[in-house]
């Protein structure tokens, strides 16, 4: 089977890359043909553990194709995803022009009986919305089928996600092209991964769904944390108790500076967005959204309380990424607090281990450091944002030798208090 993949953003590049690992031919489109033929080049545009290696093994291997050439990549593939950009517009709902645009080019090159799928995370009446504008732009007439296959990819485990599923579902009312679609994943059957066959409407929502409740877990532990500090209790204490409940689980319930990154920010303003569209109440999602801003805004004056006056300090941060094992950026919480810092006169020397290039688009006005110790060399404090591994195991008497002054905000919680405290730093957390 030969597949077209529209978009070589984060979710484009590694479902085009895992289904070729899958024996499958595939074309990755991109209109930006500087990124294209940094592609063909073996260049990756994002970072993602192991994505490099499996793009050129697959490359190498003839399975997987770059190019700009839409019409070529249509008329050869019998499915097409769209995996194109769905930016948030001001009121928070998708910017849906970049899937309206892919849609109008596929019809214009169809030439025979094809599966459009929609892989962009889209709101809910998308699909129906697409069938009729491909048929509104064919040439000639022609039969397809519509449908939404949402991602549920981590950023920092996507290819595992991919590999092995939780589940997958396929959402469409034309039969044709869910068998199409289930002799796609066929690979999956021998590893027993979840299917679910539903609507168009359910697999649109599903997406959304799964985001949203994530973020609550998230809005609701730095809550609980919140409240910890105020009794003086530990919550890693509270959220280990809880999470040991099977009816809740424990992930997702790490306190720290907020949600970020390319999802969860994006999808609760959609779905609130949807439910305003469908005159539906969304409290609990709308909540979810306002701790989560109060929650980045009590950063700095937790990072205040602990420094004094910021002006004329030198502020180390470790970690902008908005989480391990990832250059994403994407309303990472460092934005906002680095951001913050430097208006209060802070001045900020910062390190991560993959994302300073991408950092640098959105703060420029700050240092890098080369790793971590030059970060704190003569800093008066020390904030860690983003739980990089390699920061779990520092040298700490050093860092602690190498500071101006010995005081640490750990944002993420990284470090237990009691021994940081007994090494001579102050020491701050979320919820302890």
């Amino acid at each position: 089977m030969h597949i077209a993949v529209i978009g070589t953003g984060y979710v484009g590049l590694v479902t085009g890359a895992c289904f070729a690992e899958f024996g499958v031919d595939v074309t990755c489109v991109d209109i930006d043909a500087n990124k294209i033929d940094r592609l063909i080049e073996g260049v990756m545009p994002i970072y993602e553990p192991g994505l490099e290696q499996l793009v050129i093994k697959n490359m190498q291997s003839g399975r997987l194709r770059f190019t700009t050439d839409l019409k070529q990549a249509v008329e050869q593939a019998l499915v097409i995803f769209l995996a194109v950009g769905t930016p948030p517009k001001s009121d928070g709902s998708p910017d849906l022009s970049f899937v309206e645009t892919a849609a109008r080019s596929v019809a214009e090159f169809m030439n025979g009986y094809k599966v459009i799928v929609t892989k962009s995370t889209v709101p809910i009446g998308t699909g129906e919305h697409l069938r009729k504008l491909i048929r509104d732009n064919l040439k000639t007439r022609l039969n397809f089928g519509i449908v939404s296959n949402p991602e549920f990819l981590r950023e920092g485990a996507a290819i595992n996600d991919f590999m092995r599923p939780d589940r997958v579902v396929i959402g469409s009312r034309d039969e044709e092209a869910v068998a199409i679609m289930r002799d796609l994943y066929r690979p999956l059957y021998l590893i027993e991964a979840p299917f679910v066959i539903t609507s168009l409407e359910a697999a649109e929502l599903a997406k959304y769904a799964a985001n949203a409740f994530l973020a609550t877990k998230i809005s609701f532990i730095n809550e609980i944390a919140n409240l910890c500090e105020s009794i003086d209790c530990d919550v890693h204490d509270v959220a280990r108790a809880i999470g040991m409940d099977k009816r809740i689980g424990s992930k997702f319930l790490h306190p720290g500076p907020g949600f970020g990154g390319s999802c969860f920010p994006k999808d609760t303003r959609a779905l609130a967005s949807v439910a305003r569209e469908f005159n539906c109440e969304s409290r609990i999602v709308d909540a979810v959204i306002e701790v989560n801003r109060r929650q980045r805004e009590a950063m700095v004056p937790k990072i205040e309380k602990l420094v004094g006056e910021l002006t004329g300090k030198t502020i180390a941060v470790l970690g902008l990424a908005f989480k391990p094992e990832t250059d994403d950026m994407r309303e990472a919480p460092a934005i906002e607090i680095v951001n913050a810092l430097v208006t209060n006169g802070a001045n900020v020397r910062a390190y991560d281990p993959v994302a300073m290039e991408e950092a640098g688009k959105v703060l420029p006005q700050i240092e890098y450091a080369a790793d971590e110790y030059e970060a704190v060399s003569g800093a008066d404090a020390l904030v860690f944002i983003t739980e990089w591994n390699q920061f779990r195991a520092l040298d700490m008497a050093r860092i602690r030798d190498l500071m101006r002054s010995p005081k640490i905000a750990d944002l993420r919680n990284i470090y237990d208090p009691s021994d940081m405290r007994e090494l001579g730093f102050q020491y701050v957390g979320v919820g302890r």
